[in-house]
């Protein structure tokens, strides 16, 4: 009796059953091995045909034919199943390895950007863009921010192919003309410019020191099609077509720097109303020089209503364009006048200004010299912050004036202003609900000056004192020692002598010189 009867195996059927009804009836079971074998012969190339030099193995005779069970049936698999698994290899069960040794290939540009984007020095992010091609053009998609010195960069369009991504652009160093052969020696305006090298027979205001007007347009209405989403934007010497076709390209533009600014260009910054963030530069002497009037401050103020910080730098008007902003720009919380050319009476505008809460005054000569009456200029309410660095305070009733606008301040900040005396300097009593006070490099101001002051500062908590060479520990008096120590935070130095000692405490310096002369004494 054969093994392999079917009746022996299945009992319960009336008629014989066998292999080919299985695999005929059974489709989805032939499509899932086909599938498979088409998925591993992806992976699994076909081994290497013998190279026509090594002999040809020799043929073996074909195996006999096995004695099949009388009632199994053997189907031929049908023509297209032949054809399509033909030169397929098939190999046992394994793992599936991709052949390739550069993994990093298989990640996506935005797995890559994302991984490279982790990366906390930007040094390192340099490197790593020198891997490859690719690499250096994502390395380029990961910038934000650029400072443009070759103006060819950015006529050529290199600039927008290198960097497609960029929301911060500053065109201000690339605007100057400066001569390549006069490196060793150069002209350094400040913060905002660097060093600057300018030939003599060059730096006039009649030659051209700048790029062309309409090179600048040019430029910006390129900057207006490749960078919709730009935020921050730094330039100099355009005109009023150019930054409205700026505009219309960009309405997300919420930062901007414009030097050489005057009233006619005034008109195109009037197209920015979503701007919030705007520090406008008319003149720097020695420089450039350029009005900026009433004229101009109102078409800003009604242009520009969004305005959170504005800054003002060589700028002239007076109480009308002052009043216009405040009227205007109800969401201005920062104002700062640096180096000023405003007309007197101009102080009294600023109690329009209703939701100010930082006042800043930076390299003025003067404040106001007639600012009027004590009843006329109103007060900021809710103005928190007062900060003068580098002026000239030597009027008596200028600085007064300002203190009685300001007298709501809570933090009020002296830097490196001259011509401060104890008399002066005694009308920030004005200013009573001070908390903070920071006074540094006033060499007039004495220490009984200073005691005058935050003894009538009843709200002060925090008192600095630094590089103030009149005022000296002997001199500080009991009651002023008393307030020290009920100060929240004290920082005391007021001349060099206690920087000096405080910055050397523990190291044993300056005390060998005493020893070493001691010896020669002997």
């Amino acid at each position: 009796m054969s093994s392999c009867s079917v009746e022996n195996q299945n009992p319960n059927h009336s008629s014989p059953l066998n292999w080919s009804n299985l695999w005929l009836k059974n489709k989805k079971a032939l499509d899932h091995v086909s599938s498979t074998i088409r998925r591993r012969s992806f992976y699994r190339k076909p081994p290497p045909p013998p190279t026509p030099q090594s002999p040809p193995p020799p043929q073996q005779p074909p195996p006999p034919p096995q004695q099949l069970p009388p009632e199994v049936t053997v189907v031929p698999l049908s023509p297209h199943f032949q054809q399509t698994h033909y030169n397929e290899t098939l190999l046992p069960d394994s793992p599936e390895v991709v052949p390739s040794h550069d993994f990093i290939s298989l990640l996506s540009d935005e797995t890559l950007l994302q991984i490279l984007s982790k990366l906390p020095d930007r040094s390192q992010r340099n490197s790593n863009s020198l891997v490859s091609k690719w690499w250096f053009n994502l390395q380029g998609r990961l910038v934000r921010s650029v400072r443009v010195f070759d103006w060819s960069f950015l006529t050529s369009g290199r600039m927008f192919t290198r960097f497609p991504n960029l929301i911060d652009i500053d065109l201000l160093h690339g605007s100057v003309i400066s001569s390549s052969h006069l490196k060793s020696c150069g002209l350094s305006l400040g913060r905002e410019f660097g060093p600057f090298c300018i030939e003599s027979d060059v730096f006039s205001p009649n030659n051209h020191t700048f790029r062309p007007v309409n090179e600048v347009d040019s430029v910006l209405k390129c900057l207006a099609t490749a960078y919709p989403n730009l935020q921050r934007l730094v330039l100099l010497n355009s005109s009023e077509i150019g930054l409205l076709s700026l505009a219309e390209g960009c309405p997300n533009l919420q930062e901007m720097v414009l030097h050489h600014c005057h009233d006619q260009i005034l008109h195109g910054i009037a197209g920015f109303t979503n701007l919030q963030i705007l520090k406008l530069i008319g003149t720097i002497d020695g420089f450039y020089s350029s009005l900026v009037s009433d004229i101009g401050l109102t078409i800003l103020a009604q242009g520009c209503r969004r305005l959170v910080k504005l800054e003002l730098r060589g700028c002239e008007g007076s109480y009308d364009g002052i009043r216009a902003i405040g009227q205007c720009c109800q969401m201005l919380e920062e104002l700062t006048f640096c180096d000023h050319r405003m007309d007197n009476g101009w102080l009294s505008a600023l109690s329009y200004c209703e939701n100010l809460k930082t006042l800043r005054l930076v390299s003025c000569k003067t404040i106001d010299q007639i600012p009027g009456l004590d009843e006329h200029l109103g007060a900021c309410r809710l103005l928190e912050r007062l900060q003068l660095e580098r002026c000239r305070l030597c009027e008596k009733e200028s600085l007064r004036a300002l203190f009685l606008v300001c007298r709501s301040v809570k933090e009020m900040v002296v830097k490196d202003c001259w011509g401060l005396t104890d008399g002066i300097f005694l009308n920030a009593n004005l200013c009573r609900r001070v908390k903070f006070l920071w006074i540094e490099g006033c060499s007039r101001v004495t220490t009984e000056g200073l005691e005058s002051v935050v003894l009538s500062l009843k709200e002060l908590e925090s008192l600095k004192v630094i590089s103030c060479k009149n005022m000296k520990d002997d001199e500080v008096s009991p009651v002023l020692s008393m307030l020290f120590y009920s100060l929240k935070d004290l920082k005391w130095m007021p001349d060099n002598r206690s920087v000096l000692s405080t910055s050397l405490v523990g190291s044993g310096m300056g005390k060998r010189g005493g020893k070493f002369f001691k010896k020669l004494q002997i």
